[in-house]
């Protein structure tokens, strides 16, 4: 019966997204402005050509390049299966801190996206889900009130279709252009995501280099499962900062995925070339316990 009345559900919302939208391939103009230098690890200089065959994955030493969010989305979705939710959906300058409309602006202009988080959804091996992707190249994938709004807007709308949910998190924390108003924003879309685990849904959180702040200390950290890139920063401060503070050395390796994973905090560590595969079979076994159940 549940099943029955979450297919209604859906087909209402593929109506209602028709109307709104088709669904598309990820705008090629977007994916071609990502440009790497030599890997940052191991200084290998690898052509532009098989950096993307390897999906930005330095060949040498195995270094995860960052990649933006359209990129990402890309490398995971089906062919014309992606739409975007709340495309042009931005938030003022409040607070008139000085220079925050320039750097906006720069952003905006270099990354050609409209905020720091590009939400769809889209299908992972013919698995239809919603997805979040935090671009770093914009201000730092920082959280502010529109991050906030898009990643709550996608939760909501992932309760509302009865569709998993995957967020790839990749943040230097709270936009302090922002003040409270960015800090509100752990706050709001914890509890967006406390409904949607109330009601049943599943969430995957992706942690990717890096990974900090007031995103880390919120909805990065709520997962039902939790998965992370090889050799991801992962924690709320920096090590500098903790070291400064704790008058301590601080442990090899500290807060990289692989040590989060030893300690229990990451689910699994998945490189990049496994991701698609990874995520479609964890939504396929959710949907199986669910009917199952039923």
């Amino acid at each position: 019966m549940i099943d029955s009345f979450r297919q209604r559900r859906e087909r209402m919302i593929q109506l209602k997204t028709r109307r709104e939208g088709k669904e598309t391939d990820i705008p090629r103009k977007h994916i071609a402005k990502a440009v790497f230098g030599k890997c940052p690890d191991c200084g290998a200089v690898v052509p532009k050509t098989e950096l993307a065959r390897t999906l930005y994955v330095c060949p040498k030493c195995g270094y995860h390049h960052p990649v933006g969010a359209y990129l990402r989305l890309s490398m995971l979705l089906d062919s014309k299966s992606f739409r975007e939710l709340d495309e042009k959906l931005t938030a003022p300058n409040a607070l008139k801190f000085p220079g925050y409309d320039d750097k906006l602006q720069a952003a905006r202009k270099n990354t050609g996206l409209a905020e720091g988080v590009v939400t769809a959804r889209g299908k992972i091996n013919g698995c239809l889900a919603v997805f979040a992707v935090l671009d770093s190249r914009f201000l730092m994938g920082s959280m502010g009130a529109a991050v906030g709004e898009k990643v709550t807007r996608a939760v909501e709308y992932a309760d509302r279709a009865g569709l998993p949910l995957v967020i790839f998190s990749a943040s230097g924390g709270a936009r302090m252009q922002e003040g409270i108003l960015s800090l509100m924003q752990m706050a709001k879309t914890s509890a967006a995501l406390a409904r949607f685990s109330e009601h049943g849904g599943f969430y995957i959180s992706v942690l990717t280099h890096p990974t900090t702040g007031g995103v880390t200390a919120s909805f990065a950290s709520l997962g039902d499962v939790t998965l992370a890139e090889p050799g991801a920063l992962i924690g709320f401060a920096g090590p500098r900062v903790i070291e400064q503070t704790i008058g301590q050395t601080l442990p090899e390796g500290f807060q990289r995925s692989e040590y989060l994973e030893e300690h229990g905090f990451v689910d699994r560590i998945v490189p990049r070339g496994q991701m698609k595969e990874t995520l479609s079979l964890l939504m396929r076994l959710h949907k199986k316990r669910g009917e199952d159940r039923g």
